[in-house]
């Protein structure tokens, strides 16, 4: 994609929302959260029932090994088809839908739908593409999701892109504006999501949003003037938009003709976009605990292996180094975040391949210190992720390794309900 072709990398769709539909059972929380509690997902399948529900158009990772994923497919593509063909949906054509989420602290996430270019889109490690992933992406996670999308007439997003914008000029005035927007939904989410509210935005206010975003992607050009930056980043759903790009290049070899590819429906993907420094965006970093282990020797090894990767400028990240009651804290200079938490992982790895055990990857601090304080435990604590750190690293040095970090508490994680058609009519 060209430089001239920034201004499309994000565009309007025709958006399908549910129409005479419960609200609170219709939009569920995505498919990857939860996915060592199946109890959740149990519950919620109670609370559903037979209302009609994006519970049925996705397989919960929770039930990967329990269920064949292929089998569920059909049955999903099916259901799919079923609403289509009822009156679940109604369209909002050629709209993007400006929301505000509730979250469970209280905090409002402002965010707008649109379809993104999977042209702009590469998630493969030292990618210059407009579009890039956060995480390296697993491979072995995709084939469920691209069984599922190859076939399904239409598409459920719950992936969230960010983008760097410190003016807000997106999002800001749609947020100015949006008592003049009609609105689209309102209501409060199943099982502690908090309350989501949506706006539909079309004509001058659509026209006003792409010159906001086109000037969006000037000031990052200007910014980081003979490179090829990051203008937008997958904060979350990396590897659902990796199965959807994978989809489109399966078309794409199919050879269709031109023409048809131009507008093809499965050459877009809805997102939401969201701005880095929303208030309501925040960052929580994912601990790496040894358990199982010999943690005698932990801190001197580490201490060792960090001191070979450090300039001991005494500026840096601040690491805490903790097995039993022993602690320490180390500063490491001269890495991105990313190459600091590709560092951490690669000497978990070492350290349990020399001695024993299993790493876990542990959100709270507290709980990580707990599991570091028990016999053979042991635990690299790695520092909050500001934000001003996301784009420059990604840029410097490609994708986070995976489980680098999270972006809030799982329950505050994109609810499934908007959706759009995929294949051509």
């Amino acid at each position: 994609m060209n430089k001239n072709d920034m201004g499309k990398i994000f565009r309007p769709a025709d958006i399908l929302v549910p129409a005479n539909c419960d609200m609170s059972k219709w939009s569920v929380i995505a498919c990857d959260q939860f996915s060592s509690q199946p109890g959740y997902w149990d519950a919620l399948d109670r609370y559903v029932g037979d209302a009609p529900s994006t519970l049925r158009l996705m397989l919960p990772e929770a039930y990967l090994n329990q269920r064949d994923p292929f089998a569920e497919a059909k049955t999903i593509n099916a259901t799919m088809r079923r609403y289509l063909d009822g009156s679940v949906f109604r369209t909002l054509p050629h709209s993007y839908v400006y929301l505000e989420r509730t979250q469970s602290d209280g905090k409002v996430r402002r965010g707008i739908m649109v379809a993104l270019d999977l042209e702009a889109y590469d998630y493969a490690a030292g990618s210059a593409s407009p579009i890039r992933a956060t995480e390296g992406t697993v491979e072995e996670r995709l084939p469920p999701r691209v069984r599922v999308r190859r076939d399904a007439p239409l598409e459920m997003p719950h992936i969230m892109v960010l983008m760097d914008d410190r003016r807000n000029g997106v999002l800001g005035s749609l947020d100015a504006g949006k008592s003049a927007l009609p609105p689209v939904y309102d209501f409060d989410l199943n099982c502690g999501g908090g309350h989501l509210r949506g706006w539909q935005v079309t004509g001058g206010d659509a026209a006003a949003l792409e010159r906001e975003m086109d000037a969006y992607t000037q000031a990052i050009r200007e910014q980081y003037e003979g490179a090829a930056p990051a203008m937008f980043a997958i904060g979350d759903g990396n590897h659902s938009l990796a199965a959807a790009k994978n989809c489109w290049e399966e078309i794409k070899r199919a050879g269709l003709p031109p023409e048809r590819l131009e507008g093809h429906p499965a050459r877009f993907s809805l997102v939401e976009l969201v701005n880095i420094h929303d208030d309501a965006i925040g960052f929580e970093p994912i601990h790496k605990v040894l358990f199982g282990t010999d943690a005698g020797a932990f801190i001197d090894a580490a201490r060792a292996f960090w001191a070979e990767r450090s300039r001991s400028s005494g500026a840096g990240h601040t690491l805490r180094l903790v097995a039993g009651q022993r602690e320490e804290r180390v500063v490491v200079d001269g890495l991105t975040i990313g190459q600091l938490i590709g560092a951490a992982e690669e000497f978990s790895q070492g350290y349990i391949a020399a001695h024993g055990g299993q790493v876990d990857y542990i959100h709270n601090d507290d709980t990580a210190l707990e599991m570091a304080g028990r016999p053979g435990g042991a635990a690299t604590l790695l520092p909050r992720m500001e934000k001003d750190e996301l784009f420059p690293s990604i840029i410097r040095s490609g994708p986070f390794p995976k489980k680098s970090f999270s972006i809030g508490h799982a329950e505050d994680k994109r609810y499934y309900l908007e959706c759009r058609r995929i294949q051509e009519s």
